[in-house]
């Protein structure tokens, strides 16, 4: 035991130690947020704003069709037609002209089969939807109209209806849309990141283990402790490097929320009733606030604790994998071929776990999260939207018995193994090391 605490020691130390693991640790939040930022820009700075003259010879169409950010109608006079057509063709400065003909005796069928859009270049498809779009809602008002229906009762009709949810689960509390979708994130949120950690993490035990294993110096540190000690003691010390830093990331993420909390929920109270523009600005302040207190609201150290658990056991499950995997195998090309089936349970139970968004309780959701193989990942997805306290148990007592079952096969392969050189190791072979 004493040397499997020294190895973790020591694996520990020499990664947290490396000024990388430290920058990454830092500013992988700020550089997640920046990542979001630079794809908001991407898609901004790829948005187009078109110019679109309209002829309206019905004069249905006038103060009609609203101009915005992305597309400018310009009404036109009918007369310019064809001359606004023959200039089209080289016109930098417009991207096509909308000719709506004609309305006779209301016939909208006729109206539609007539409209043509001539473009100078090639349009995008939201803007051609756009225009679809603001032209049905003018036909529909004017169908609308004939029907004698007033603006104020048609205005009635389109108002939605707004379901208030208590949830008697949950001490009488209002489930809003706003906090199912901070669930939803935060759920997509854990479960990515404990996905991605359990390869990455996983792989670098592979990886260090196979390095020592061609290096020869396995046959030097095994002189002096166990094979099964060296191979838990490197699990265990990566396993701290990832928990160390899911610390750090979950300080900084409760930290941030409370600033969010208390920073920007003052704001709207200072400024001086009936300024509507200037209260408009401060909509995002009030939807950063709004999820900041959803947040908080959730049950955080139930959550915490499960995903550190979870995260903690299905970690050591797939590490003794990929542990036995880098001691069967003499290079990274062969292990292609067993990586497989460590990633396919856990891609099952990622995929899977993106139905819980509809229905968390439902039976596929249930499964995946007591399953030992997808537990790890399809559990923390369910977390934030609250599951029993039974099935937590549950499928803690099952990830446990399993990963410790695991250990001990990987444990056996990993001993005959680390020691053999020169030989491809197949299934069959990997199958007599387990028995013996």
């Amino acid at each position: 035991m004493n040397n499997i605490f020294l190895i973790t020691k020591r694996e520990f130390l020499t990664q947290v130690k490396k000024k990388s693991f430290v920058i990454l640790t830092l500013l992988a939040p700020v550089m997640l947020i920046a990542f979001g930022a630079v794809i908001g820009l991407m898609f901004k700075a790829n948005e187009s704003h078109s110019v679109i003259e309209v002829v309206d010879k019905s004069g249905l169409f006038k103060n009609q069709l609203k101009s915005d950010d992305q597309l400018n109608y310009v009404i036109v006079s009918a007369a310019d037609e064809k001359s606004k057509i023959n200039n089209l063709k080289g016109n930098e400065s417009l991207d096509g002209i909308l000719i709506l003909p004609e309305l006779k005796n209301q016939n909208f069928d006729d109206l539609q089969q007539n409209t043509r859009l001539i473009i100078n270049n090639k349009i995008g498809f939201d803007t051609k939807k756009k225009i679809v779009s603001d032209i049905t809602d003018v036909v529909k008002k004017e169908k609308i109209k004939q029907l004698g229906i007033e603006q104020t009762q048609l205005n009635s009709l389109d108002k939605s209806f707004t379901l208030k949810t208590i949830n008697v689960s949950e001490n009488n509390k209002e489930d809003s849309d706003l906090a199912f979708g901070v669930k939803s994130v935060l759920s997509m949120l854990l479960m990515y990141v404990t996905f991605m950690f359990i390869i990455i993490y996983g792989v670098r035990v592979m990886r260090s283990v196979l390095e020592e294993k061609n290096n020869r110096v396995v046959e030097i540190i095994i002189s002096s402790v166990k094979p099964f000690e060296l191979m838990m003691g490197k699990i265990l010390g990566v396993t701290m490097v990832a928990l160390t830093q899911f610390v750090v990331w979950i300080t900084m993420s409760v930290v941030g929320a409370l600033v969010l909390n208390t920073g920007f929920s003052s704001i709207p109270k200072n400024i001086p009733g009936g300024n509507e523009e200037m209260m408009s600005k401060f909509d995002i302040l009030q939807i950063g606030t709004q999820i900041s207190h959803s947040l908080l609201e959730l049950n955080f150290p139930l959550i915490i604790f499960v995903f550190i658990v979870f995260f903690l056991l299905g970690y050591i499950f797939y590490s003794s994998i990929y542990a036995a995997i880098g001691s069967a195998v003499d290079n990274e090309t062969e292990t292609q071929q067993f990586t497989l089936f460590a990633i396919l349970p856990l891609m099952l139970g990622m995929y899977g776990s993106f139905t819980l968004m509809n229905n968390p309780d439902g039976p596929l959701g249930f499964w995946l999260s007591i399953i030992p193989f997808t537990s790890p990942v399809a559990m923390i997805a369910r977390i934030p939207f609250g599951v029993p306290a039974w099935q937590i148990a549950l499928s803690i007592g099952l990830l446990l018995g399993t990963t410790i079952f695991m250990i001990f096969l990987a444990g056996k392969i990993y001993r005959v193994g680390i020691l053999m050189y020169g030989n491809k190791a197949t299934l069959k072979e990997i199958w007599k090391w387990i028995k013996n």
